[in-house]
């Protein structure tokens, strides 16, 4: 992870300056995670507030089951992504890893978390860290809110699941325990759907950092995430 306060180093004024940053496995990888995320969130509202009935045969009229079925199959998307993210956390880059282990143990990067807090919190009014991976309050707002919380709702979702491959079947085995240790399936179902809900709220602020980014700071933000190259502006 590197920081400076002004421009990277070797930049030129008036030029931009590009550092490769995210990879390409990285790079998939969020956009896979977004798009699962998007449909699991969509079907996962719809499961727990279901359509009205339609008349007809139950034959042809499966809509919720269809639906079911789509939230299934993102639901294998996004874990199995979420499983080959964390084979490149050590695999890849020093970037690749930030929002997975960020570098708590280093002095350095809780001077500028607070230095971040303070910019953010308009008590530092000076010019914004310049950071050529995530800042370290991206960091532990992605380590948090993406990281941990993927993994809680990977672990709730398939316990829900194994409700419909039954007693004995890879998914009961494997997370069955989390219906009984969180108070039962209402409650695990109560808790997956908040945790949907924790996740779209920080996608939403993730988009508009992104985009402010972007917009009045020395650094790309969206570009990246889709070239694997950060632009600095120079000055």
């Amino acid at each position: 992870m590197k920081f400076s306060r002004a421009q990277p180093l070797g930049c030129e004024p008036g030029k931009l300056q590009p550092m490769y940053v995210f990879e390409a496995p990285v790079r998939i990888w969020h956009w896979l995670h977004t798009f699962s995320f998007l449909v699991l969130a969509v079907t996962g509202y719809l499961i727990a507030h279901p359509l009205h009935s339609v008349v007809g045969e139950a034959s042809a009229n499966f809509q919720m089951g269809n639906i079911r079925l789509i939230h299934f199959i993102a639901a294998y998307v996004f874990a199995i992504g979420f499983l080959v993210r964390l084979y490149w956390v050590f695999a890849g880059n020093s970037y690749a890893r930030e929002a997975f282990l960020p570098t708590i143990w280093r002095p350095q990067w809780w001077y500028w978390l607070w230095w971040e807090v303070r910019y953010y919190t308009l008590f530092r009014t000076e010019e914004k860290l310049v950071t050529v991976g995530h800042n370290p309050l991206a960091q532990i707002a992605m380590f948090f809110f993406n990281t941990l919380l993927s993994i809680f709702m990977i672990i709730t979702g398939f316990a829900l699941y194994s409700h419909g491959l039954g007693e004995g079947s890879w998914a009961d085995l494997g997370f069955g325990w989390v219906i009984p240790l969180l108070g039962g399936s209402a409650a695990v179902r109560s808790w997956h759907l908040l945790g949907m809900w924790l996740m779209l709220v920080f996608a939403i602020i993730h988009i508009y950092m992104a985009v402010r980014s972007d917009v009045i700071s020395h650094e790309s933000s969206i570009s990246t995430i889709v070239s694997g190259w950060r632009m600095f502006h120079c000055e």
